[in-house]
């Protein structure tokens, strides 16, 4: 596995890929890989002839007091997963190479980013929307594969790469979870043991929502309601926000018609979880 830490060695390498005819496959991360992240390699690594995995702890995605610093990392265990799971290339630049000066220049998706993650993050998605851009415009023609648990944000991405014209086909890929349901996180690293038995229920709640609407419950209020109040009677959750939505738009739907996410964010202790489930209603 190549390992490159600068733009220009990267660019060269991608599009030497390209000049001998293959494919790239392109999966942005934060580094402190689990086993999310290795199903989005192997996918990678399985569609594509060149899988370039990018690790970068983004600090325009955290606010001041956000968990920047304390930010888990393991970059030999990285290397290793990704080279273990079929990536050819790792992309590891300092913040110097990425923002080699005051960064003025941003990305906003303006609605999608504005409600949910965007009222209590409200420079979480642009900072996100901004890395990502300058990891297209680096990569260039390619697939980029992006968990599911991070709906809004897989969201925020597909908007971008079409309204901005990138040449990448965005792949959202399902979420993996343990087998009580939590979805693996790199923050799940923060969670105490009693927070780690607490946590589930974030899964639990947004699955009887999704229940209840498969049911025929069709008020949003009612489902918001429904998953809010479960979450909020676990002592150790202390609930963000829980809402159904377009599942292309992110736009409230009343009555709920189509196809919906539900989704929901909490605290436990350190860690701030999000999850979200699909639902149909016919």
């Amino acid at each position: 596995m190549q390992r490159t830490s600068t733009v220009a060695a990267t660019r060269q390498a991608l599009d030497h890929a390209r000049a001998e005819g293959g494919t790239v496959g392109l999966v942005p991360t934060m580094g402190y890989l689990h086993p999310g992240h290795a199903s989005l390699i192997e996918r990678a690594a399985a569609e594509c002839d060149v899988t370039a995995v990018t690790i970068f702890v983004n600090p325009l995605q955290f606010a001041p007091g956000e968990d920047l610093d304390a930010y888990p990392r393991d970059l030999a265990g990285d290397a290793a997963l990704a080279e273990g799971c079929g990536a050819d290339l790792l992309f590891v630049p300092p913040i110097e190479e990425m923002y080699a000066e005051p960064t003025l220049t941003t990305v906003d998706v303006a609605e999608l980013a504005a409600h949910l993650e965007g009222i209590t993050r409200p420079t979480h998605l642009r900072g996100v929307a901004t890395a990502v851009a300058k990891l297209f415009n680096i990569a260039g023609p390619c697939r980029a594969y992006f968990g599911e648990k991070d709906f809004q944000q897989l969201a925020v991405v597909r908007r971008m790469a079409l309204d901005l014209s990138f040449p990448v086909e965005v792949v959202g890929c399902p979420t993996v979870r343990e087998p009580d349901g939590l979805a693996l996180s790199s923050r799940n690293a923060y969670l105490s043991p009693a927070e780690r038995a607490a946590a589930p229920v974030l899964h639990w709640a947004l699955v009887v929502g999704a229940a209840a609407v498969a049911a025929g419950e069709r008020h949003p209020a009612a489902v918001r309601g429904l998953v809010g109040d479960l979450i909020a009677a676990e002592p150790l959750a202390d609930l963000d926000y829980a809402e159904v939505v377009d599942a292309a738009t992110l736009a409230s739907v009343e009555p709920l018609a189509g196809e919906l996410r539900i989704l929901a964010a909490a605290r436990f202790g350190r860690a701030r979880l999000i999850d979200n489930v699909a639902v149909l209603a016919h």
